[in-house]
């Protein structure tokens, strides 16, 4: 399919990610401002994918990358896989993931799912084409503020890029809807202490874009 013809739902969290984007509405393209978090990007998600047809959606945004993935602010990452990584229980202080709890977020199904979303099929090469890493990215909805935390995380998700608050709830959304989901992060700072001075905003943003255009010629 020529991009001319994918028609492409991106969703951000914010005004600002928004209007880095605005000009590339239409032609099939549509940004929606979903407000933080993933239920508050479900919903948004699900809304619109049941108000138009798309054949993509995608979770784009700036966002944290993990210190092991090699990644620096300014950098951009593609998901391979959108996890709902605090999705669990704590067993004093041993995290236990739904497959470990035998939970499941889409009940009836067998096998269950575990809150692991697989990232669209095309996200590779569109990483490629926009010169971004291409691996999991992690979903929480409270952001990680400690180096060991981060540590615990990569621990528990080998090969984590980034860290965002809304890419797995726009997948689980998709997922319901039959429709394939990516997240697009630019990065903005290294997931761990947070340096507010160390935060390069323009240039996570700057990021984010090349990576939807990507997706655009693709």
């Amino acid at each position: 399919m020529t991009s001319t013809h994918r028609r492409i739902l991106i969703v951000v969290a914010t005004h600002p990610e928004a209007a880095r984007l605005r000009d590339l509405e239409g032609g099939g393209t549509r940004v929606v401002v979903c407000g933080v978090g993933p239920v508050a990007a479900a919903l948004s998600t699900q809304a619109a994918l049941l108000g138009g047809t798309y054949d993509l959606a995608v979770s784009a945004g700036i966002g944290g990358a993990y210190p092991g993935s090699g990644l620096r602010p300014g950098d951009l990452a593609v998901s391979s896989e959108l996890v709902q990584a605090d999705l669990g229980a704590d067993d004093a202080g041993t995290f236990l993931d739904l497959e470990t709890l035998g939970l499941s977020v889409e009940p009836g199904v067998d096998p269950g799912h575990t809150g692991r979303f697989r990232g669209w099929d095309g996200g590779a090469e569109a990483a490629r084409r926009a010169g971004g890493a291409y691996g999991p990215a992690l979903t929480l909805s409270t952001v990680t503020g400690s180096a060991a935390a981060a540590r615990a995380l990569e621990a528990r998700y080998p090969g984590a890029l980034t860290e965002g608050m809304e890419g797995a709830g726009v997948a689980h959304a998709a997922l319901r809807c039959g429709v394939p989901a990516l997240e697009v992060r630019g990065v903005s700072n290294m997931v761990g202490p947070r340096d507010r001075s160390a935060w390069r905003i323009a240039e996570a943003l700057a990021a984010m874009r090349r990576g939807v255009e990507a997706l655009r010629e693709g």
